[in-house]
């Protein structure tokens, strides 16, 4: 049989499989290794599997993935993200739709010490929504920003998704951290606007807060030593070579911990916890890296993604409109599947193509964490949203799926927008990263 009819058979079998959700790393690996033994040999499949697994389980460059999950739950657990939302709330709470700006804005600083989308959107669901329910903000408000915000931590450093481009392009970590914080404050301005838009045609979605003085604000600020510390550790080291991505992750981890011992804000349930969420987390992560290098060396034997690199690169048709075409399949496809296990499933696909017609590899890397940023808030998959709404369950008696999918609507134009705007001044992504490598 011809490899590329074996390669598609297998890519059907596996979508149809996702249906039954049955975890995606096994699918990917299940599929994986039976084609691969079809086409070369059982034992090759056996080989490939084997070696695989251990190489990624055994990685030292992975290593930062556990690490920086690591520092998110230790922040979490320390009250990092309630200082952080003080802050915010303080500054921006008085405002109408103040108190989802100040968890946008929250948002953008806890994904700094997080870099995991559902955790950024679970904590500051937990820390953000009775606060809105108390000030009587609409449900949609309340939750489509915290949904929507959540996905910020998937742009800022240090960002799961991110180390994990990485690794799979051979491309630079630290350009990469460096090249998403310009993006991440682009998405939490227009987040902020979206937030202003709305509540000036409907002003009962979101009525004003408190109002604090001056001195109150300025003492709030004190909430942020920790996270600018922790940030400036971490990516200055990077920037001036002082350690490399895994040393980084390694030492923010350590500077989270230290802050938290010497504060005295973290307990010995905490940290148990912390240890707890990270290793489940991580093996989840390390599961999927596994799956999708076995099902990418699947893909390979197939040459499917040298056809489809030649099959696109064949249209006589800008490269514009390929990057486009490229988008689209990104944003359809994050709609029905995890974000990370996609990016993972095509960047062997799409990746030479981007290449091959001349676009710069750490701003595509940025432009595709942005297009699975609407992957985490949009039906039918949206983790994000899922994740919301089993927290407000426990905060704040639940609200209903539809009303946060409902919600999220000017959130996910806001995207777009930034999308948008980063298409066309690429700038924007790039000059942190020439300036400082």
């Amino acid at each position: 049989m011809n490899p590329t009819v074996i390669g598609i058979i297998g890519i059907s079998v596996m979508v149809i499989i996702f249906f039954t959700r049955m975890p995606v790393a096994y699918v990917m690996t299940m599929i994986g290794f039976l084609g691969f033994s079809l086409m070369i040999s059982i034992k090759g499949g056996l080989n490939l599997l084997s070696r695989n697994i251990y190489e990624v389980f055994s990685s030292y460059g992975l290593t930062t993935i556990p690490l920086f999950i690591f520092m998110g739950q230790l922040a979490f657990n320390s009250g990092i993200s309630g200082r952080l939302y003080d802050t915010a709330y303080k500054f921006l709470g008085s405002t109408r739709g103040g108190l989802a700006m100040a968890t946008v804005s929250a948002c953008t600083a806890f994904g700094a010490v997080c870099g995991s989308s559902p955790a950024t959107a679970a904590t500051m669901a937990t820390v953000g929504l009775p606060e809105m329910k108390r000030y009587k903000y609409a449900d949609e408000l309340a939750t489509g920003s915290v949904a929507s915000g959540g996905g910020l931590g998937m742009i800022m450093p240090p960002s799961v998704v991110l180390i994990v481009y990485g690794i799979l392009t051979e491309e630079s970590i630290g350009k990469l951290f460096v090249a998403g914080i310009l993006p991440a404050f682009l998405i939490t301005l227009l987040f902020i606007i979206a937030i202003y838009i709305r509540c000036r045609f409907a002003p009962q979605q979101g009525p004003p807060g408190e109002t604090f003085t001056l001195a109150e604000k300025l003492k709030s600020l004190t909430g942020l030593i920790d996270t600018i510390a922790v940030f400036s550790l971490v990516i200055g080291g990077l920037f001036f070579g002082f350690f490399t991505p895994t040393e980084a992750a390694a030492v923010g981890a350590f500077g989270v911990l230290a802050v938290s011992l010497i504060r005295r804000q973290l307990s010995w349930k905490g940290f148990v916890k912390s240890l707890y969420e990270t290793l489940r987390t991580s093996c989840m992560v390390m599961l999927l890296i596994a799956g999708a290098v076995v099902f990418g060396k699947f893909l390979a034997v197939t040459r499917i993604p040298f056809n489809i690199a030649s099959w696109i690169g064949g249209f006589d048709l800008p490269p514009f409109v390929i990057l486009t075409m490229i988008i689209l399949v990104y944003f359809l496809g994050g709609c029905f599947m995890d974000a990370l296990a996609f990016v993972m499933l095509t960047i062997p696909i799409f990746f030479p193509v981007i290449i091959d017609l001349g676009y710069d590899p750490i701003w595509f890397g940025i432009i595709i964490v942005m297009v699975t940023e609407m992957g985490v808030i949009t039906p039918p998959v949206g983790i994000n949203v899922y994740v919301v709404y089993g927290v407000a369950e426990g905060v704040v008696g639940g609200v209903p799926l539809e009303a946060i999918f409902k919600g999220i609507l000017p959130f996910l134009l806001a995207v777009v927008a930034g999308l948008i705007i980063l298409i066309l001044i690429p700038q924007i992504i790039l000059v942190l990263p020439n300036l400082m490598y």
